[in-house]
């Protein structure tokens, strides 16, 4: 771990507006005016760069991890839900892809004084801060002083970590890690998620193992190694805690059912023709699960039906090219899918055949990473790709033709909130079930979070 502070975003050189645009500015005499850079325009010149409009995000802070972390899962916590009071903090584990022998872990970490960031010109500081910043600032101190802290736990990890998912099953809280070994291993976070909550717990020993960076070997729970091929699919059932279910390289499909002794790992389920790239549990169905794949296709499959049978929808070239990721709305039959060539498609599940895509959004010049619903509303959603940028979308929303639209406008659609950008090559991005509106991504730079003024 590089750094165990998460650095405030004053700095950071790129930022997003709402409603569609990034706003940025030229690196100039202040006195000039700002004006909206949108991705695909011209190259900035030289003397230019990019920075965030402050009154665009209510909060924004980053941080980084040495080694990349290109998977993560937010971990729920016992804070309460619908929180909106600042300052922030949130539980997450995720993995790394070192290029050192022996250098990759699991890191379970804390981010805690996630402070709101919102600048406006007519802000009333003494009126706009949450009642909480007054609350822990039990010594009269300016609570704006206090920098965002990153704290963590390492874990040995055997290999660069391919994705990384977090469930709680018996009262634990368990990492599902997919190894670039072609091996997934269950992992027992518990003890190190309650060393973040109360380090006291800690004797001196491991205190300073964790000041020095050294990973502990942990025994996991259960390793399978009957995948043919290392993979990406991997999901936690959220109807059935401790179902698994994991995809590799090699079209595989297995289905994982708790047992007293660990975990049985079911024959592969047939359908697919080339790589498992994404797999997502039904909201609703115990038995119920959507993968996207390589060979272009969308299917749903029931796990009660023989391995050669489970299959039973199939959207054959779903997309152009590989099917990288999908979300399944937890709110409405909506699934989500997004494509190699850049392209997000929505489907509704009670009309799931070809060509019967609720909606065709195109927007990213690259291919698309990540995908998720929001969990507090169910008509939006994020995106990211490789072209450095994460998308807000809102379904719900149509142009007004009535309404004049500026010319650099026209080309976007309606339904694109917001563009977040400031990353490089990101990976994954998950909203944050506890804090509405809170977005964490994950990219070759680092970790960004982040809650706009537009959801």
């Amino acid at each position: 771990m590089a750094s165990d502070e998460v650095e405030n975003e004053d700095g950071m050189d790129v930022e997003t507006e709402e409603a569609g645009p990034s706003s940025n500015r030229r690196k100039r005499d202040p006195s000039e005016k700002r004006r909206v850079y949108l991705p695909g325009a011209a190259p900035l010149a030289d003397d230019e760069e990019l920075v965030h409009d402050p009154s665009a995000y209510v909060m924004l802070h980053e941080a980084q991890t040495g080694a990349p972390c290109l998977s993560f899962d937010i971990v729920p916590d016992g804070d309460g839900n619908n929180r909106t009071g600042f300052p922030l903090s949130a539980y997450f584990v995720a993995g790394t892809q070192s290029e050192r022998a022996n250098g990759n872990s699991i890191i379970v970490m804390k981010a805690s004084q996630l402070r709101k960031t919102l600048k406006n010109e007519d802000d009333d500081d003494s009126s706009s801060e949450s009642e909480s910043d007054d609350d822990d600032d039990e010594e009269g101190n300016e609570t704006h002083d206090k920098n965002p802290v990153m704290e963590f736990e390492l874990i040995k990890h055997h290999g660069c970590v391919n994705r990384i998912r977090a469930t709680v099953h018996n009262d634990k809280v368990l990492a599902g890690v997919w190894s670039e070994m072609g091996k997934v291993t269950i992992v027992d976070i518990s003890p190190q998620l309650q060393a973040l909550a109360d380090p006291t717990i800690l004797d001196p020993a491991e205190r300073k193992k964790k000041k020095k960076g050294v990973g502990e070997p942990i025994r996991p729970l259960y390793v399978f190694s009957g995948h043919r091929d290392e993979g990406y699919g991997i999901d936690w059932s959220n109807v059935s805690p401790g179902y698994l279910a994991t995809g590799d390289c090699q079209k595989n499909l297995h289905i994982w059912t708790p047992s007293e002794t660990g975990w049985s790992v079911g024959k592969p389920l047939l359908g697919h023709s080339q790589s498992v790239e994404d797999i997502q549990w039904s909201p609703n169905e115990a038995t119920v699960l959507a993968t996207c794949s390589v060979d272009k296709s969308l299917k749903i499959w029931d796990t009660r039906e023989e391995p050669s049978s489970a299959c039973k929808l199939t959207i054959e070239n779903a997309h152009s090219s590989d099917v990288n990721v999908i979300s399944w709305n937890k709110r409405e039959p909506l699934v989500a899918s997004g494509g190699d060539e850049g392209t997000i498609k929505i489907w509704d599940l009670r009309q799931f055949k070809s060509g019967s895509e609720v909606a065709i959004l195109k927007h990213h010049s690259d291919s698309i990473t990540s995908v998720e619903w929001c969990p507090q509303e169910s008509s939006v959603f994020a995106s990211s790709g490789a072209d450095h940028q994460i998308a807000l979308w809102d379904l719900a929303v149509e142009r007004d033709e009535s309404e004049p639209v500026e010319a650099e406008l026209k080309n976007l659609p309606p339904q694109l909130l917001f563009i977040h950008q400031g990353q490089i090559d990101i990976k994954e991005l998950h909203w944050h079930p506890q804090i509405p509106g809170m977005v964490i991504s994950t990219a070759n730079s680092g970790f960004n979070f982040f809650k706009t003024i537009s959801v």
